[in-house]
């Protein structure tokens, strides 16, 4: 949450009260004066004080194993959505998905109401790998390898990045890949595939950032993150 949030709603301050706060240098982040009050902190990572008075935020982190079938979206007409995979008391009003995954799409989806977090990791600049599993249904070869590698250029002229792309498995009509990118365009991973003349059928993410999908988290399920994997996240914080 934003600093000058936190003080405000754990102070009761006004705004005024709250801009002199910093002006008196009377908040710190982990024992140094801080002047930004945009700052993304969270007491679980950063020890605040304002005024000599510790003070507490409380965000929720989850990570889901989305199913398929499931939308990336906090409310949907049609389909169910992946907060609605999380138990109603432990949903809080602004809990949401960073980023997006295909409804057929498959694995780890990072569900927070720390919208600042959110938005700093969906940013070009973070540069968040995310890695996926990915089948198929034709042989992928070493020429695949190396124009993914160059960049892929999607029928329309959009250019990605380079992406490392590893063969698990080739054959003619079924071949598993892992594939690791840093971007998150609209159906990526499955439109490069489609620029080599290729149709991915099942798709998970794996990873993203530090973040790394616990084999032991069944589709549907859901934990909060552990303090390491939080940790893990801290870089994100500006």
């Amino acid at each position: 949450m934003r600093l000058d949030k936190v003080i405000e709603q754990n102070l009761r301050t006004t705004r005024k009260e709250m801009k002199r706060l910093f002006l008196m240098k009377k908040v710190r982040i982990d024992d140094i004066v801080e002047m930004n009050q945009q700052r993304n902190v969270d007491s679980n990572l950063h020890n605040i004080q304002v005024d000599g008075q510790i003070v507490q935020t409380n965000h929720v982190y989850y990570l889901l194993n989305k199913p398929a079938g499931v939308v990336t979206a906090k409310k949907d007409l049609k389909f169910k959505t992946a907060t609605e995979l999380v138990a109603e008391a432990e949903r809080p009003a602004g809990l949401y998905p960073v980023g997006r995954l295909d409804r057929d799409t498959t694995g780890l989806l990072l569900l927070t109401d720390n919208g600042q977090l959110g938005y700093d990791l969906l940013q070009p600049r973070a540069e968040v790998l995310k890695k996926y599993y990915a089948v198929v249904n034709e042989a992928v070869t070493m020429d695949d390898v190396a124009a993914f590698k160059e960049g892929i250029t999607f029928h329309g002229g959009v250019r990605c990045q380079p992406a490392q792309l590893e063969i698990l498995s080739s054959e003619a009509e079924n071949s598993e890949v892992l594939l690791t990118i840093k971007e998150g365009k609209f159906h990526q991973v499955k439109k490069m595939f489609l620029a080599c003349g290729k149709k991915v059928t099942k798709l998970t993410r794996l990873t993203m950032g530090p973040l790394v999908l616990p084999e032991d988290l069944v589709a549907g399920a859901y934990r909060s993150l552990t303090v390491t994997e939080l940790q893990q996240l801290k870089k994100y914080f500006r």
